[in-house]
């Protein structure tokens, strides 16, 4: 009885598990078919290291104005988020998993609108999201009440934007970019935490 049993519930599970794969490739379509010419100018430019690196250099200088002496605190716990979500991402997950990005797919061979051309072989998890996603949460948790929320609301617009950009271009999977979020989201949540415990106690 065990084994039929056993065998139902495998069976089950991998139901599940294609349905799941089938939604992810399905929403990656509709994501990359609605195109036009001013939005692919629009993703292109947001998934561009070299748009978001000046941005990311003046928001540094931001924060050394504001904090000042404690900056020394902040600056390397949020690049320290940033780096490690990138290095999991990249360097762990890419290689260990090995998916391939849907713009090197087979099955999505001449399916697909790229407009900036295709990246990397591997995509599982997204780096862009990863990122943008620790820097956003530790902003988040880290600047002090409503003072500074437009701020909070655009690194927040800023990393769904960037997590779209990628989809649109075929370079990432949905599911991709949520579990890269996640691991960005967490790494920036730990951060913040270490530093609030911190300043508590050197204030």
């Amino acid at each position: 009885m065990m084994l039929p049993s056993l065998f139902l519930t495998l069976n089950s599970q991998l139901l599940t598990l294609n349905s799941l794969l089938d939604l992810d490739h399905r929403l990656l379509l509709a994501i990359n078919h609605a195109h036009t010419p001013s939005l692919d100018r629009l993703m292109v430019y947001a998934s561009d290291r070299y748009t978001w690196f000046p941005a990311y250099a003046v928001l540094i200088l931001w924060l050394i104005d504001i904090f000042r002496r404690r900056a020394w605190q902040v600056l390397p716990l949020l690049v320290g988020a940033v780096a490690l979500a990138d290095s999991i991402t990249s360097k762990l997950f890419k290689p260990y998993f090995a998916r391939l990005r849907p713009c090197h797919a087979p099955g999505f061979l001449g399916r697909l609108h790229l407009p900036d051309g295709c990246g990397g072989q591997f995509g599982f998890l997204s780096s862009h999201a990863a990122n943008s996603f620790a820097l956003a949460v530790f902003l988040l948790l880290v600047l002090p009440g409503p003072r500074f929320r437009a701020l909070k609301i655009t690194a927040f617009g800023w990393a769904g934007l960037l997590s779209y950009s990628r989809m649109y271009l075929a370079a990432h999977y949905p599911s991709d970019i949520v579990g890269g979020a996640l691991i960005g989201a967490g790494l920036g949540w730990a951060a913040a935490r270490v530093f609030r415990r911190w300043f508590s106690a050197t204030r």
